[in-house]
């Protein structure tokens, strides 16, 4: 018997892909026995926030995960499907007939069995899905068998821009001081630093402070610790509270000028490709206009792409670049795997997907054969490489974003017409991987009808 600990959207994926496999799945789902600050009723894939799973189209990020799910066949996108309700190219949902086509979906399933309790423990052969609100007991359990800090219970997490909306001809790299690193390489291409004189600073503070700030449930209320203090909250303490914090200029001299900036914001290479760009320091509760608005105001980023907005709410989630093997399971027990928000990805689509992988694999696990990934030009082979290759010492929760995904080898100027073209490699790629991965699982079928057969 395979345990799926977590009824929501991964955890419901996870269970159909398995089930569909041939393999007995039980479902523990601790409501309504033990019930969530979010959750209002006992329904399996419950839509606790937004009732959109994104864009449909392919030159989208979201759009193209949707697509590579397709391919594999997700249930989760048909219940949606079944669900939809107008919204243009989003796919939006009637979040009480979506649920419940799940549940029925799922609960009907022959090979699936649905228990209401709560589980405290890992063991092997388990995919663990329990979303950003994850009991404590079961918390403490995976943070002692991960390790300690392998677990975190808030994010706050700064914007992500994409380095060739950056304008260069401001924004500098350098490091203060001219420091190395510890290997004694210089990591100038480290950090991009966008300098502001007197006079942007102070109109900079007076938009930050005044911007609309997102409010959400009571459970999304993380302790502002000073690590994680909004840039907003820390702007509010006073004019200059900034300029001695993460917009300290000391040990940067503008190339331009040959002088020190009033203040600078500095950006932090997020991959190792250095397309996506990360704001240091600029965890932020604004909505997402306001971030849009306000920090777009920062020399260098007036034309910014943001692959990933600023926020701060409760999340618990795994390190897992630090905890968690390539294809996100337990490093001592390649057969307890984690699927969800608990990986460290954002959104609807993102979760559901890495709950789809995470029963492909466990079931060719079962099969004797290996775990495998997607290739990195797909958009959900990209992500899981995000939580493989991802700085453990900056790790954050990531959504999908062509950012993630391999460069074309060629140039292409036009920006729409070049996320087809990447789109169109996605899908043709996730077609013949499934492919591969449909024939092996045929070949392996095959082989134990031939033992049975014979013994």
């Amino acid at each position: 018997m395979i345990h799926v600990v977590g009824g929501g959207l991964a955890g419901s994926e996870a269970a159909w892909q398995l089930a569909e496999r041939g393999h007995r799945v039980v479902i523990h789902e601790m409501r309504p026995v033990r019930t969530t600050a979010a959750h209002q009723t006992d329904r399996l894939a419950e839509l606790v926030c937004s009732n959109t799973f994104k864009s449909t189209e392919t030159s989208n990020a979201h759009g193209l995960l949707k697509a590579e799910m397709r391919v594999l066949g997700s249930m989760i996108l048909e219940c949606a499907d079944e669900a939809r309700v107008p919204a243009g190219s989003a796919l939006a949902v009637d979040r009480d007939a979506f649920a419940s086509a799940v549940t029925a979906r799922v609960m009907s399933h022959p090979n699936i069995d649905v228990t209401r309790e709560e589980i405290v423990a890992l063991e092997p052969y388990s995919i663990i899905a329990t979303g950003p609100l994850t009991s404590d007991a079961l918390a403490a359990a995976i943070s002692e068998r991960l390790g300690v800090g392998a677990l975190a219970f808030y994010d706050a997490i700064a914007p992500i821009v994409s380095r060739e909306s950056i304008d260069e001809s401001i924004a500098f790299s350098a490091s203060r001081y001219g420091r190395e690193t510890m290997e004694g390489e210089g990591d100038e291409g480290a950090y991009l630093n966008c300098p502001m004189t007197r006079e942007e600073y102070e109109a900079f503070i007076s938009a930050l402070t005044s911007a609309d700030q997102f409010h959400g449930h009571e459970f999304d209320e993380a302790p502002y610790f000073e690590g994680c203090m909004p840039v907003e909250v820390s702007a509010n303490r006073g004019g200059e509270t900034l300029r001695f914090g993460p917009m300290k200029p000391v040990g940067l001299r503008d190339p331009r000028s040959g002088r020190q900036p009033h203040a600078v914001v500095q950006l932090r290479r997020e991959d190792r490709h250095g397309r996506m760009w990360n704001l240091v320091g600029f965890q932020t509760r604004l909505r997402i206009p306001e971030q849009q608005r306000v920090f777009r105001m920062i020399p260098g980023l007036a034309n910014a792409e943001f692959l990933r907005y600023g926020s701060i709410h409760r999340n618990s989630y795994v390190n897992s670049p630090a905890a968690l093997s390539p294809y996100l399971s337990a490093r001592d027990d390649p057969t307890i795997l984690f699927a969800g928000q608990i990986t460290g990805v954002e959104g609807y689509t993102e979760s559901s997907a890495t709950g789809l992988l995470a029963g492909i694999n466990l079931s060719r696990i079962l099969a004797g054969q290996s775990p495998e990934i997607p290739p990195p030009v797909t958009m959900l082979g990209a992500l899981y490489r995000y939580m493989r290759e991802a700085d453990p010492a900056h790790f954050q929760p990531m959504n999908a974003n062509f950012g993630l995904v391999d460069d074309l080898p060629e140039v292409i100027r036009d920006k729409k017409r070049k996320r087809e073209m990447i789109a169109a490699r996605a899908l043709a790629s996730m077609a013949e991987w499934s492919q591969q991965m449909a024939a092996l699982f045929a070949a392996t079928n095959q082989s134990d009808v031939r033992v049975a057969a014979g013994s």
